[in-house]
C-alpha cells in the first residue's frame, strides 16, 4: 500500500526539491491523483519570513530553528493534517529531520528540538538523499545566490549530522542521489511500500 505521508530530506544540493516533484508527477501518472506536494519552509506567514532571512545572517541559530518549528506547526495544522484526514497522499520536501540536522550543525541542543517536534505527525517513509559532499558543493556552485546555510564548512557539518541521525533511526532510508535523476527516481520508486532501514548506493 502506498504510504500516505512521505518526506524527502537532505542537505542543500542533494536534490530534495527535484525528486519530490518528480515523485509527485509519477504517482499522478500512475493513477494516484489525490497527491499533495508541499515543502518547508512553507509559503505561510512564518515560512515567507524565514525565506527572507536565509539571505542574511541577522537571526541567531536558536531563533531561526524556533521559526522553522513554528512554520512546521502552521504547516501541520493548515495543510498536512487536513490533507491526510481527507485521504490524500502527502509528499513533503523537508520536515523535522532538517531542524535536527541544521540545528545540530549550528551547535544547538538537538534533544530540545527533538522534543518540540515530537508533537508533529510522523511520516511513514523518510527518504534521505545523501550524495557525497563534493557533489552537493558542486551543485551549489551553480546557484546564482547563496544563503547563510550554503558555505562549505557548514555544509560539511550538515552532511555529517544527517548521516549520523540516519544511522540512529531505522525509519530513515538513505539514497546516494549523485547519479542520474532517472536512476535515483527508480530507487525512490522501489522503496515506496518497502520497509527500511538500508542505504541504497
Amino acid at each position: 500500500m502506498l504510504p500516505s505521508f512521505l518526506v524527502l530530506e537532505g542537505p542543500d544540493g542533494s536534490g530534495t526539491t527535484t525528486h519530490s516533484r518528480l515523485l509527485a508527477l509519477r504517482l499522478r501518472d500512475e493513477g494516484h491523483t489525490n497527491v499533495l506536494l508541499t515543502a518547508e519552509p512553507t509559503e505561510g506567514p512564518v515560512g515567507r519570513f524565514i525565506r527572507k532571512q536565509l539571505g542574511t545572517s541577522d537571526l541567531e541559530p536558536n531563533t531561526l530553528q524556533l521559526l522553522f518549528t513554528a512554520d512546521r506547526a502552521w504547516h501541520v495544522e493548515t495543510i498536512i493534517n487536513p490533507s491526510l484526514e481527507a485521504g490524500r497522499t502527502v509528499i513533503c520536501d523537508r520536515y523535522t529531520l532538517s531542524t535536527l540536522a541544521y540545528g545540530e550543525a549550528q551547535g544547538l541542543d538537538t534533544d530540545r528540538f527533538r522534543a518540540m517536534n515530537d508533537v508533529f505527525p510522523k511520516p511513514e517513509k523518510t527518504i534521505l538523499l545523501l550524495p557525497p559532499l563534493a557533489v552537493c558543493i558542486e551543485r551549489l556552485s551553480r546557484r546564482r545566490t547563496i544563503d547563510r546555510f550554503e558555505s562549505l564548512s557548514f555544509q560539511k557539518r550538515v552532511h555529517e549530522v544527517y548521516r549520523r541521525l540516519a544511522n540512529k533511526d531505522r525509519h530513515v532510508i538513505v539514497i546516494d542521489s549523485s547519479s542520474d535523476k532517472t536512476l535515483v527516481q527508480e530507487q525512490i520508486w522501489t522503496i515506496i511500500g518497502k520497509s527500511p532501514h538500508r542505504i541504497v548506493s
